[in-house]
């Protein structure tokens, strides 16, 4: 087996402990399969980091649980540090275990903190995969049950991350509404 198989598989093994179901499995297990797929469909020559950075991206999130932090933006921006840290943390103690080198691991760790998002190149594809997983994935029930007002702040939100290249990518590949698919025709901020 190598170190990626490893590494994955590890992930898998830790994510299979999510109490949350979504489909009938473990939620973070299912994410990080949707991410893989993703990642692998995206950047068909990802390095070994963003791919394991993919599959980790939500490992043991039931770990740090919402309602331990205040409630308002403040206590969900914190929140979401404090998940990137965890997430980071755990997937290079993976890596390291695995056989990665030093190198690597930062790489993964500053993905998964979203540490130079729009500046790093391997930052920002991460983020695209997330964009896209969402979109593919859990925008529709997201939308099911927001304000149409809601649904686009986030739908705006989401096109502002993502690079120039994604956002066209998701013009195409997505049947959006009108006034969603404007907010990927904007230039990002």
């Amino acid at each position: 087996m190598t170190r990626l198989q490893t590494a994955l598989e590890a992930i898998d093994t830790a994510n299979a402990k999510d109490p949350k179901l979504d489909d009938g499995q473990p939620e973070a297990l299912l994410y990080g399969q949707r991410m893989t797929e993703e990642c692998n469909r995206l950047f068909p020559n990802a390095s070994e980091a963003l791919q394991i950075a993919s599959r980790g991206q939500h490992i043991e999130r039931w770990v740090l649980k919402r309602a331990d932090y205040p409630e308002g933006r403040a206590g969900y921006l914190k929140w979401r540090r404090d998940l990137g840290v965890h997430h980071a943390n755990r997937v290079g103690e993976i890596m390291a275990e695995a056989g990665y080198d030093e190198e690597d691991v930062t790489a993964a760790g500053a993905m998964l903190r979203k540490e130079g998002i729009k500046r790093n190149d391997q930052v920002q594809a991460l983020e695209d995969i997330i964009c896209f997983v969402f979109i593919k994935w859990y925008f529709a029930p997201f939308a099911a049950k927001h304000s149409p007002e809601k649904v686009l702040d986030i739908v705006v939100k989401t096109a502002r991350k993502m690079s120039e290249d994604a956002r066209a990518r998701a013009l195409a590949e997505f049947d959006l509404p009108e006034d969603l698919a404007a907010a990927f025709q904007a230039p990002a901020a």
